[in-house]
């Protein structure tokens, strides 16, 4: 079961409440996620929303639900996927030239559901290489929300559909 906590970093000239239009903004999580396909909030968001979600890897696709767990606006956001337990977070620091953001996924310590380690294993290539795309998606959808507030290119190449 994945037990394996993911973090990165990145430092955004832009205010912090520029970044929280992004980051709270769920339906554009498709614009920045390598793995998000379709992020829909169901109501308003807030603590207990669920958000309806279609993830891929390559041509595979599967649905997700998660529930927001944390939301202080203008700092952080947070939302458990129900299926594996996992929980995606966005951080807001100001800084003197704007923000730094932190993205991170966390599992809890007994790990991932089995059900969730049982498709990862099996569909779609096992743990570590899933975790390392993960790691790799964090930081790219950074770049992009980077990007996106600084008007510049991302850097990175397009991603595939």
């Amino acid at each position: 079961m994945t037990k394996k906590n993911l973090t990165a970093s990145i430092d955004i000239d832009a205010a912090p409440e520029q970044v929280w239009g992004i980051v709270s903004d769920l339906k554009r999580m498709p614009e920045w996620s390598d793995q998000c396909r379709l992020m829909r909030p169901l109501g308003r968001v807030r603590v207990g929303a669920l958000t309806v979600n279609m993830n891929h890897r390559g041509r595979r696709y599967w649905p997700t639900v998660s529930r927001i767990e944390r939301f202080e606006p203008g700092h952080a956001i947070a939302f458990r996927t129900l299926s594996n337990d996992s929980v995606w977070h966005f951080e807001i620091t100001p800084t003197a030239t704007g923000s730094t953001v932190v993205h991170r996924r966390t599992v809890p310590p007994h790990g991932t559901k089995w059900i969730s380690y049982t498709i990862v294993d099996h569909w779609l290539g096992g743990e570590e290489t899933f975790d390392i795309e993960m790691e790799e998606g964090l930081n790219n959808t950074l770049r992009r929300i980077k990007a996106a507030l600084e008007h510049r290119p991302a850097g990175i190449r397009p991603r595939t559909v």
